[in-house]
């Protein structure tokens, strides 16, 4: 398992230079989008396949807080690319085939109230996302590959055209066909078949620097380009492999970085959006608890800072179709300690992380707020409600809440972008409050 604080990244001050010019582009109609085209804004959030633990965050969790009828994607996290260049399951840090597919799940826990029997080929959280898709017709699950914590073999993996193909061969194998290890009765040829509706690509990053030991080439940036015209080509032939009733477009996206260095190093946007049916940029951890001064981690609109619209426009200006452009959304909040300076904490000195339930400067949002309405806390927003904060004269959080997610889901729809992604679900309060804020922001009209 993985602490959430370790999918996240710290940005230097490197591609700083780049945002003056980008703010003079302001988002606009998609060139590349056909006249007429109007796309269900898309609902995108990450399940973490360790959050059943600690958190006691169960997929049944999403039907009884009424999310689950709020999304159009689930994307799991995360699919294990091992250090022989394949998707592989189990021996291998990261990979949980306990939580994914072998533990059983009793009637109380189950999505659909029946207990999982010891001769099912599929438990686990697989099984309960396959009874969570057939009580929500349309839901679409994803399979995660990497994460922060998980990217560190792909540079090596596809250097070539070999390589490539073995990795997006192992990928559907184990994922889309659903050809899982056998463990006792669990597993088998077929037997998460029909679970997975596509693959998200998260490999932090490409040609720049990711969690500490991850390789990286300066040939990361075709050679990604390379992989994810492999994944297009192999998902459209399986898909048109199937019997007839059966054939199905199986879905391609990737987590895409903010920072306009990290863009340039690693990714040829125009050619890579051709096969993309979308991506999910970076919304957040903009700064981070880490950093010596408190600031903004996902702000909308920022000056002389990275923001949403940044990102955004950082896209645009490369080549990215609108329509295929999904805004990630924080469920959690970054915090520090020992804030001197005074006025209302943005911007002053800290002495590090602030404490939090799980790890020291991150806190879930159901958490953040219960801080808010405390009283001990006092709440401040910034630009156009573009994000928000707290602070209690030593603690700040900088989070989003409804008024900040209603309003960028409102960016989202003015802009003609592709929809909203959060991580992670299970950051939420259980009556599903983000959700339901992003959900009445992207369709409101």
């Amino acid at each position: 398992m993985r602490p959430r604080a370790m999918t996240k990244l710290t940005f230097g001050a490197a591609a700083a230079a780049t945002l003056g010019l980008l703010a003079t582009l302001a988002p606009t109609a998609d060139a590349h989008q056909p006249s007429g085209h109007k796309p269900e804004l898309k609902r995108i959030g990450y399940f973490t396949q360790w959050g059943i633990y600690g958190r006691n965050f169960q997929v049944k969790d999403l039907e009884t807080s009424g999310t689950a009828a709020k999304l159009s994607h689930i994307n799991y996290a995360f699919g294990v690319v091992g250090p022989d260049g394949k998707c592989i399951m189990g021996n291998a840090p990261g990979s949980d085939p306990w939580a994914d597919y072998v533990r059983p799940v009793d009637a109380a826990t189950s999505v659909d109230g029946v207990g999982d029997t010891a001769d099912q080929r599929l438990a686990g959280n697989f099984n309960e996302l396959r009874e969570l898709k057939a009580k929500n017709p349309g839901l679409k699950v994803m399979i995660s590959l990497g994460g922060w914590s998980g990217s560190a073999h792909f540079s090596d993996a596809v250097r070539t055209d070999a390589g490539r193909k073995t990795l997006v061969a192992s990928c559907i194998d184990t994922y889309i066909k659903g050809n899982l290890p056998v463990d006792g009765a669990r597993g088998g040829a077929g037997a998460a078949a029909g679970l997975f509706d596509g693959v998200d690509l998260d490999w932090e990053w490409p040609g720049s620097d990711g969690a500490p030991g991850n390789v990286i080439r300066p040939e990361d940036k075709p050679n990604f380009t390379k992989l994810v015209r492999e994944f297009r080509t192999q998902l459209n032939a399986y898909g048109r492999s199937l019997p007839k009733a059966q054939r199905k477009h199986y879905e391609l996206s990737a987590y895409v970085p903010t920072a306009p260095a990290k863009i340039d190093a690693g990714f040829e946007v125009a050619k890579i959006m051709r096969d993309f049916d979308f991506v999910n940029l970076q919304g957040y951890d903009f700064h981070v608890s880490g950093e010596k001064t408190t600031a903004q981690q996902s702000a909308l609109f920022a000056k002389d800072d990275f923001s949403v619209d940044q990102t955004v426009k950082a896209w645009l200006r490369r080549g990215a179709p609108a329509h295929k452009l999904v805004v990630g959304m924080p469920f959690y909040g970054q915090g520090w300690t020992g804030v001197s300076g005074g006025g209302d904490g943005l911007g002053q000195p800290a002495t590090g992380p602030a404490p939090a339930t799980w790890v020291a400067g991150s806190e879930d949002y159901k958490y953040l707020k219960k801080l808010a309405d405390s009283g001990t806390y006092k709440l401040y927003r910034g630009y156009r409600n573009g994000h928000a904060w707290l602070f209690d004269g030593t603690n700040l959080w900088t989070y989003d809440d409804p008024t900040v997610v209603r309003t960028k889901a409102s960016y989202v729809r003015q802009n003609g972008l592709g929809g909203a992604m959060v991580w992670s679900l299970d950051g939420d309060t259980p009556d599903g409050e983000l959700i339901t804020a992003i959900d009445r922001g992207l369709t409101r009209r």
